[in-house]
């Protein structure tokens, strides 16, 4: 029995733009049903990007492009280009020879993997920019709440020394109030005696 020898193609499947949004799990389906009917293992397949046509086809202006790598019989691969005329939700294909390709080729990122890579670094940029924003308001208010509450420490100090001053000038008030009663009295009877002294 001859031994197969499965050879790498890369294969540029078109589809839809419409049904590639609502249905994408359905188009990588189609896609690897056609290849597994012609015994080839898949290498790799993700979205290449989405286009506008040059010409419509099938009455569709736009189009997805869907990247494939994968290993077949050389001879299998006009019964893949057959499969994919018969279907309706492939439009086009291209296959080519893949065996010159180096496995860096193969993980190459796609124009669809760095919009999306640089979607990512942008709204992770812009959660980081809100973070730190947060961030900053939140210690503009700590610092508020810290000087309001040091203010209101200082008025409540302030307020418990002005009682303590008016405290100490009520005591020395009265004091003083005592001290000139005794003196005043003296000087009543002082003054008395001397007029009954005259009137002797």
């Amino acid at each position: 029995m001859e031994t197969v020898v499965k050879k790498l193609y890369e294969a540029m499947f078109l589809v839809d733009s419409i049904q590639a949004a609502s249905d994408w799990d359905g188009i990588i389906g189609a896609i690897e049903t056609i290849l597994k009917r012609a015994d080839a293992e898949i290498v790799s397949m993700k979205k290449w990007d989405e286009r506008r046509l040059a010409y419509e086809i099938q009455k569709k202006s736009r189009g997805t492009y869907i990247l494939c790598y994968f290993r077949a019989d050389g001879q299998k691969i006009s019964a893949i280009e057959r499969d994919v005329k018969l279907t309706e939700r492939i439009m086009r294909v291209l296959i080519l020879s893949a065996e010159t390709r180096s496995q860096e080729d193969v993980d190459k990122a796609t124009p669809a993997e760095q919009v999306e890579s640089r979607r990512r670094q942008v709204l992770k940029e812009a959660a980081e920019k809100d973070r730190t924003e947060q961030a900053t308001v939140r210690e503009g208010q700590e610092e508020k709440i810290d000087k309001d509450a040091e203010a209101e420490k200082i008025t409540v100090e302030a307020s418990k020394e002005n009682k303590d001053l008016e405290k100490e000038a009520k005591t020395v008030t009265e004091d003083s109030e005592k001290i000139e009663r005794p003196s005043l009295v003296k000087s009543e009877q002082g003054s008395g005696t001397s007029g009954e002294r005259d009137k002797l």
